[in-house]
């Protein structure tokens, strides 16, 4: 069988960069979950900080670089999408929404999305439920219950898949998405549609 293709987006602006982190953490842990469902998945992390000249030329010419062409077509064409953002201004970071602002709103119709934030404090978590959810919600993708959030602090926590602590938010967030996925089967390529499942079929693989 063919492997999920898991596009993962992360607007992190330095290098080394926490919200890169929580984004590979997140793939990773949902690369293990699969794993025990005997799946496998590719991974294409996609740095919208090397893509930020890029976006802002489309806006002006109308036309994608191929660089940005390729990383819109990765996540269009994606099985699912981990989308993480740092919090700027008590809501997602402007790089990360003029990335989403250029994908057809129709491509994301049905595609399992992870949504993930990191900040300074734990005040703005809530941002993921007032801003981003609400985002990919437009763009009629299946956003998963389960936000993950990761203040500063939250990084020297110590914590298991039992707690509440970031590791265990990361594995349950992505024991949600591997289970939808394993009631899935992998697109064929990018151009073929995405299939929009029945509501309660993704409650059923949720709850499985």
């Amino acid at each position: 069988m063919s492997a999920f293709k898991l596009a993962v987006v992360s607007a992190g602006l330095s290098k080394p960069s926490s919200t890169r982190l929580l984004a590979d953490r997140l793939a990773e842990s949902t690369v293990r979950r699969l794993a025990l469902e005997g799946r496998e998945a590719e991974v294409t992390v996609i740095e919208l900080r090397d893509l930020a000249v890029d976006i802002a030329n489309n806006f002006v010419t109308g036309f994608p670089a191929a660089a940005l062409r390729g990383a819109i077509e990765s996540v269009t064409g994606a099985d699912a999408v981990i989308a993480v953002t740092p919090i700027f201004t008590a809501s997602y970071s402007g790089l990360f929404k003029s990335f989403f602002d250029l994908i057809d709103h129709d491509a994301l119709t049905g595609k399992p999305v992870l949504i993930a934030a990191t900040g300074g404090t734990p005040r703005h978590s809530l941002a993921l439920e007032h801003a981003v959810r609400p985002l990919f919600s437009y763009l009629r993708a299946v956003v998963l219950p389960t936000a993950v959030y990761a203040a500063t602090d939250d990084w020297g926590t110590a914590g298991d898949a039992l707690t509440d602590g970031l590791p265990g938010r990361i594995d349950r967030a992505a024991g949600e998405l591997a289970a939808l996925l394993a009631g899935r089967t992998p697109a064929a390529g990018a151009a073929l549609p995405e299939q929009v499942v029945p509501f309660a079929e993704q409650l059923a693989a949720l709850r499985g």
